[in-house]
């Protein structure tokens, strides 16, 4: 395995911009070298140039590709509508994909990218950054050792800003969803309720296309209860109020003995109420060691790639892998077919297209 692997960053000036750094994230670590970056904004592409240090500038990411031959292609715009042509070339490239979060719009193009991938038995990873994280690793790992007892129930909410509702599910509900299934496992089958100032949503309240190319959305309250192993049930939120600074984001543990609560950012806020009524103790940080980070946003993603870089060389799956991705479109997905249908939703969804696009 090479000591270093060549980079190729992909972005996209206005239209999704190269996510939350991943770019500088790969020119910055110790086993990377950005060799090359594609934009079809002139001006984006050329700051992008001076950023990552590279003089190997492309107005078209395919045209890059076939020239510089990356090992390893960061595809950076954080709107949805141009990951799945992205992927499928990367892997065409026989390169190996690191890509923002969300995945895709639909299930169907989340299903064509891991196909795309695995042709060429080429790795792909998401940015669900809380995937790859030592701190959640100790939590779960005190979890299992029964600090709050029998696991109950999980509790789930969106970052509820500006975009509460399905704007909120799609873009940072992935998260939650992704640490539901760190917790609980994999969903079982859902059931939803989605409203609009205060009503049922109904077909004629669909925003067909949605903002960042993410397809169709609904409602500004969405309520979503779903099932796991083990008698399990998770619950998630997003709810537009007059309380917008998102600082609900996060998922709660409730166990049999006590709560734990995640904010969630980069380097995981954790409480602790060791209350068996979830209510008289004081919340408290859960202790964890001051080694364990990350510490700062560029940290989190170095472990990451860290862990990326382990999957390519070991012949496994990354943590953040796009099959652990895809459940979390599964879910968002699932909430939306439920509330469509009235019914009680089995998870892994049989039909894969959009369940509002019609």
């Amino acid at each position: 395995m090479p000591e270093t692997y060549r980079v190729a960053v992909i972005g996209r000036t206005g239209r999704g911009n190269y996510g939350h750094n991943i770019d500088v994230a790969f020119a910055t670590h110790s086993r990377c070298r950005v060799i090359a970056v594609a934009d079809d904004n002139a001006e984006g592409l050329n700051k992008a140039g001076e950023r990552l240090r590279t003089s190997a500038l492309y107005a078209d990411y395919r045209q890059m590709l076939e020239r510089e031959k990356p090992q390893i292609v960061a595809v950076c715009p954080r709107w949805l509508d141009g990951h799945l042509e992205m992927v499928q070339a990367a892997a065409s490239a026989h390169a190996h994909v690191f890509m923002e979060k969300p995945m895709g719009p639909t299930l169907v193009e989340c299903d064509r990218m891991i196909d795309a991938c695995d042709r060429v038995h080429s790795r792909i990873a998401i940015a669900h950054n809380m995937r790859v994280c030592p701190i959640l690793d100790h939590v779960e790992r005190q979890v299992k050792e029964g600090i709050i007892g029998d696991l109950q129930e999980l509790r789930g909410r969106g970052k509820e800003d500006r975009r509460a509702g399905g704007e909120d599910m799609m873009v940072l509900g992935t998260h939650v969803f992704d640490l539901m299934r760190r917790f609980g496992g994999d969903p079982l089958w859902v059931t939803s309720r989605i409203a609009l100032s205060g009503r049922e949503v109904r077909a004629a309240d669909v925003n067909p296309k949605g903002p960042e190319g993410m397809g169709p959305i609904a409602g500004d309250n969405i309520q979503a209860t779903f099932a796991f192993g083990n008698g399990l049930t998770g619950y998630f939120a997003s709810k537009r109020s007059s309380e917008a600074t998102g600082k609900r984001f996060g998922l709660d543990l409730y166990g049999s003995k006590g709560v734990i609560a995640i904010r969630a950012t980069y380097a995981p806020e954790v409480w602790i109420n060791r209350s068996v009524n979830w209510t008289t103790e004081a919340w408290q940080r859960l202790p964890v060691p001051p080694e364990i980070g990350p510490h700062s946003e560029r940290e989190a993603y170095h472990l990451m790639i860290d862990d990326f870089l382990g999957a390519i060389e070991g012949d496994r799956e990354p943590q953040a892998s796009g099959r652990n991705a895809r459940w979390t479109i599964e879910m968002v997905m699932g909430v939306y077919a439920a509330h469509k249908t009235g019914t009680r939703v089995t998870l892994p969804l049989s039909r894969r297209d959009h369940p509002l696009a019609s």
